[in-house]
Order: structure tokens, then C-alpha cells, then sequence
């Protein structure tokens, strides 16, 4: 205040031009908030409600989560549904799947083939051989190779009953030498190669329809004659093995019916009980396999019909009269 005072007035007047001026403040402004983030606001402050509200906005939830959280919801309430309606018909449901489960009659008919090996085996151990008939073993050989062949490509794929047959091969087999031998000790040699002969002429048709089949098939399949290349390129049809595995069949319900007068001594009980359920099982099964083969069911039926007609002689014969 006193150096002020001293200064001449020209002096003051030169320091108050030269004085610098800091520049005013710039007035208070609020930072830009991102999208998505609440603005912080501390206490004591005035509530903006302009602002607060796109804050508020900005919150909410994206709507891909809103999507996800109502398909969610639609979900549970799907399965809540489902699952009170398995509790009302499960009984039914359990009590229908059987009958319409391949596996199930696929165990079925393959058990029964085991039962049929099992025969085979058990006659091997326990009767005599002039028992066994040379034509119906044969035709179980065929019969068993075939099936063994069908049983692994069919679908579902049934191993079990692929080597039920496989065994029944082998044993039917070894039924043919145990005849064959019983034959000749008896002097039978004319039976046997008569036999020995029918069997090398079916064994070689049966090579050439291998070899020369697919070549036949495309050729007739390529032809377009209607219904004939149709027949040719069914997936059931005669150049496949879902075809000649029933007709290999329909060969043992033959030799039943051509022989319904046989001699019920010589009817083996195990065999004929085997091929009974056979019947049975497979009228179903051949329903219920893809393709479905309605060949193998209508031979199954009239197997079950001889077969059983061999085991009711057999039964009332050995243990009703």
C-alpha cells in the first residue's frame, strides 16, 4: 500500500496496461457418460431427471438376453409340460413298447434260434442218427448261412442272432456227417450220393447267383422295364439277402408240411420246439426291422403253424397217450 503510494501516476498507469489477465474459468461441464453406465450422482446433489431417466435407459437389458431369457422360460414350461404329460401316460407307453421294440423281438427270435443250435447240440450228444433227416438238415445249413448274413446287415444290427446261426451252421453240419457215416455203415451208399449230389448243385446255383447278381441287377434296373427294374431295385428284393433269407425259411416250412404225416419217433422235441418260437417271434420282428420284410413274415407265420403241428404229434404222442 505504501509502495503504491510512491509511484508516480504515469508509473502506475504503465504497470496497469502491462498487467496480465488470466483467462475466466470455463464454466462446469458434465463428462460424457458411455452408453450402458450409471451416472454417479453424490449426496446433496439435485436430482436431474432428464438425465437419470436415459441412465435408466441405457441399463436395460440388450434384447438378444431378453430373447434368450423367454426361450428359456418357453423351455421350462415345454418340459414341465412334457414331463406331467409322461406321468399320465407312462403306463401305457411302458406297456406298448415292447410290441413295437425290434431289439426286444429281436432278442426274442434270436434266444429261440440259440434254442435251435442248442437242439442241434443236444441231438448230436443224446439221440441216435438215424433220427436226423438229411433234408431238413440241409436246408437248415442254407437256411443258417443266409440268416447269419441278414442278421448283421439288417438294421437294427442283431449280433446276437448273427451267432446263434453261425453255431447253428457248425452243428448242422456236424448232424450231416454224424447221418452221412450212420448211412454208409448201412449200406445206404445210393442215399447218400444222391443227396451229396443235390447238395453240390445247390451249393453251385448258389455261387453263380452271388457272382452274377449285382451285374443282372443293374443291368434290369437300368432298363427301365416298370415294375420289373422296380422289383430289381427294391431293398427288399430278390437280389438282395432280405429276400433269400425268408425263402430259405419258407424251404423249412416245406419240408414240415411235405412231411406232416412223419413218424412223430423221429421228431426231435428240442428242434421242433425251437423252430416253433421261431415262428412266433419272427411274424413280429419282420415288421419292425428296416427294410421291413413282409416275406419273412408270412413264412414265419406258416413255420409256426407246421412246426407247431410237429410239436403237438410229438407232445400228445410221447406224454398224452
Amino acid at each position: 500500500m505504501i509502495g503504491r503510494l510512491m509511484l508516480s501516476p504515469a508509473t502506475r498507469r504503465t504497470a496497469s496496461m502491462l498487467r496480465l489477465r488470466l483467462p475466466s474459468a470455463p464454466a462446469a461441464t458434465k463428462p460424457a457418460v458411455p452408453k450402458g453406465h450409471v451416472v454417479g450422482r453424490r449426496f446433496g446433489d439435485k436430482a436431474n431427471t432428464t438425465t437419470d431417466a436415459a441412465a435408466t435407459k441405457a441399463q436395460a437389458v440388450p434384447p438378444a438376453a431378453v430373447k434368450e431369457g423367454a426361450a428359456s422360460a418357453a423351455k421350462t414350461s415345454e418340459t414341465v409340460a412334457a414331463a406331467k404329460a409322461s406321468e399320465g401316460g407312462s403306463s401305457s407307453s411302458a406297456s406298448s413298447s415292447w410290441w413295437d421294440s425290434a431289439e426286444f423281438w429281436g432278442r426274442c427270435g434270436a434266444l429261440a434260434g440259440w434254442g435251435m443250435s442248442g437242439a442241434a447240440i443236444y441231438d448230436a450228444l443224446e439221440s441216435s442218427p438215424e433220427l436226423i433227416s438229411l433234408n431238413m438238415t440241409g436246408v437248415l445249413l442254407v437256411y443258417s448261412s443266409l440268416f447269419s448274413r441278414w442278421a448283421f446287415v439288417v438294421k437294427p444290427q442283431n449280433l446276437l442272432l448273427a451267432g446263434c446261426h453261425i453255431t447253428n451252421v457248425a452243428a448242422q453240419a456236424n448232424q450231416l456227417r454224424r447221418a452221412v457215416e450212420y448211412k454208409k455203415e448201412h449200406g445206404l451208399d445210393e442215399e447218400v450220393n444222391d443227396i451229396m449230389v443235390k447238395a453240390g448243385a445247390t451249393a453251385a446255383a448258389g455261387a453263380a447267383c452271388v457272382l452274377a447278381g449285382p451285374a443282372v441287377q443293374g443291368a434290369l434296373v437300368n432298363a427301365s422295364l416298370g415294375p420289373i427294374s422296380a422289383v430289381a431295385a427294391a431293398e427288399a428284393g430278390p437280389f438282395t439277402v432280405h429276400f433269400w433269407a425268408p425263402m430259405s425259411k419258407w424251404c423249412i416250412s416245406g419240408a414240415s408240411f411235405l412231411e406232416l404225416d412223419r413218424p412223430t419217433e423221429k421228431i426231435s422235441l428240442a428242434q421242433y420246439s425251437a423252430l416253433t418260437l421261431t415262428g412266433l417271434f419272427f411274424s413280429r420282428y419282420a415288421l419292425l426291422v428296416a427294410p421291413i420284410n413282409y416275406t419273412l413274415c408270412s413264412v414265419n407265420i406258416a413255420l409256426f403253424g407246421s412246426s407247431a403241428w410237429h410239436l403237438g404229434r410229438k407232445v400228445k404222442a410221447d406224454f398224452l397217450s
